[in-house]
């Protein structure tokens, strides 16, 4: 499981900081390669890291702090199970944060590059049948229409709030059904900026973030209910 980290080694440089570990386990968890209940092995990460225990350590606390992880005492560190009320509420957060990039955006052209990435991202990933990949392109489209308001603060924000969403991506048996829709919805977003529609972008928006959350909510509530639910 932790064989892969070692790739993201060179991203440590020379001075392994926890908040630098922190950000690495964190793409890691928005990207699916950590699931929901996964138990993460400290030897095996700071190992394929090169980084200390007290470093791993340290990380880990953020991310406890950022609801991504939990501690369980003599059993670990585990990816966090969301709740139900969890992905109620990171939707509102996603709404409040979302939508005010656009209404505050100022006036077009707009820088859409990273944007158009995202979308082709997942439209490549939904060609191969790729619904995993599909739900990393969306994460991603969502991270870059962050990305438009220019804030670093803004940015961090929704870094855990995305990670946060993934986790309850997981939980969901069927990802072709939750991704699927929204593939066309984020190029309408797209077109809208392009046509410099930044009002019509924002309604469109609100409206796509309206209906994930309750075909999400809908799904995840099935899951958990049902005969195989993981462990809170």
């Amino acid at each position: 499981m932790a064989d892969g980290l070692a790739a993201d080694r060179p991203l440590l440089g020379r001075t392994s900081t926890a908040e630098r570990v922190a950000d690495i386990l964190r793409t890691r968890i928005a990207e699916g390669y950590f699931p929901p209940g996964t138990r993460l092995p400290e030897d095996a990460i700071g190992g394929a890291l090169g980084v200390s225990r007290n470093t791993l350590r340290e990380a880990f606390r953020l991310l406890t702090h950022e609801r991504l992880l939990v501690h369980e005492l003599n059993r670990g560190v585990f990816v966090r199970v969301l709740a139900v009320g969890d992905v109620v509420d990171i939707y509102r957060t996603r709404q409040l944060v979302e939508c005010a990039v656009l209404h505050d955006l100022g006036d077009p052209p707009f820088r859409l590059d990273g944007l158009a990435a995202a979308v082709a991202e997942g439209e490549r990933h939904a060609r191969a049948g790729d619904w995993r990949g599909v739900s990393t392109a969306n994460i991603h489209f969502h991270r870059e229409l962050v990305a438009l308001a220019g804030s670093e603060r803004t940015d961090e924000l929704m870094r855990g709030v995305l990670a946060e969403l993934r986790l309850a991506f997981h939980v969901v048996d069927d990802p072709r059904t939750l991704h699927e829709p929204y593939l066309v919805r984020n190029r309408e977003i797209l077109d809208a900026l392009r046509a410099g529609e930044r009002t019509a972008a924002e309604r469109l928006l609100a409206a796509y973030l309206d209906d994930s959350r309750a075909r999400l909510v809908e799904a995840y509530t099935r899951r958990l209910t049902g005969p195989a639910a993981p462990r809170a």
